[in-house]
């Protein structure tokens, strides 16, 4: 029996936007549910238990920010913003409530696709409870807190690999800076950003091929940081 398709909500107030993401959706082999305010997004989104939510942030009854709070009160499916909004802060303060990625329009539906693939296995692995993560020739045991590089182990300190850990939890997402040093370094060094820059150079040396062009541990300007996969 062939696996269902997943289904996405689209919650887009521009008709024209929502009738070209349900074409090019469907025909990916997505099951595409439309809203047109974030009140029926929030409906839709709990009637059809989407797989992934694609949200614009500019609706007309509510701001998408606090839609994606509203989802998060009970739900951990992907949210990716496609908004036209493209200010750094608009940007942190999205990904902040609890928005996976972040895509500004005029978009590509290739690029839109790559985004979905990525958070659809970012959402599979969470539920999966993986132990082992690899992504090129980095390896991370989570079990045994090991690291490996072209399968040698790489000695990493304990913020250098709660850092890492975290990263790798949120693989393929952006994290934002303010997530990461709440996380990894406490609620009062939300603003301590130099010390989130000097771990992330110590990780790229003992990690990346070239740390002054890493292939994994990128940076997404202004924002944050995104483990790709």
């Amino acid at each position: 029996m062939a696996d269902p398709d997943p289904i996405v909500v689209v919650i887009e107030d521009d008709p024209p936007i929502r009738r070209f993401l349900r074409t090019g959706l469907g025909t990916h082999g997505f099951e595409v549910f439309e809203a047109g305010t974030g009140r029926q997004g929030i409906i839709e989104a709990g009637i059809r238990k989407p797989d992934l939510i694609i949200l614009d942030l500019g609706l007309p009854d509510m701001d998408g920010v606090e839609v994606v709070k509203a989802v998060r009160e009970w739900s951990d499916r992907p949210i990716i913003i496609l908004s036209a909004r493209s200010a750094e802060q608009t940007k942190i303060e999205a990904l902040d409530a609890g928005a996976n990625d972040y895509l500004t329009k005029p978009f590509g539906l290739g690029e839109l696709l790559a985004r979905i693939r990525v958070a659809l296995r970012h959402s599979l692995r969470n539920s999966e409870q993986s132990e082992v993560f690899t992504t090129g020739n980095i390896r991370v045991d989570l079990l045994n807190r090991l690291v490996y590089t072209d399968d040698q182990e790489v000695h990493l300190t304990p913020i250098q690999y709660r850092l890492l850990s975290m990263l790798v939890k949120n693989a393929g997402k952006v994290v934002t800076h303010r997530q990461i040093l709440k996380e990894v370094w406490g609620p009062a060094h939300t603003e301590n950003s130099h010390y989130l820059r000097i771990y992330m150079s110590q990780l790229r040396q003992k990690l990346e091929a070239d740390p002054a062009q890493p292939k994994y541990l990128l940076t997404e300007s202004g924002v944050g940081y995104r483990l790709k996969v």
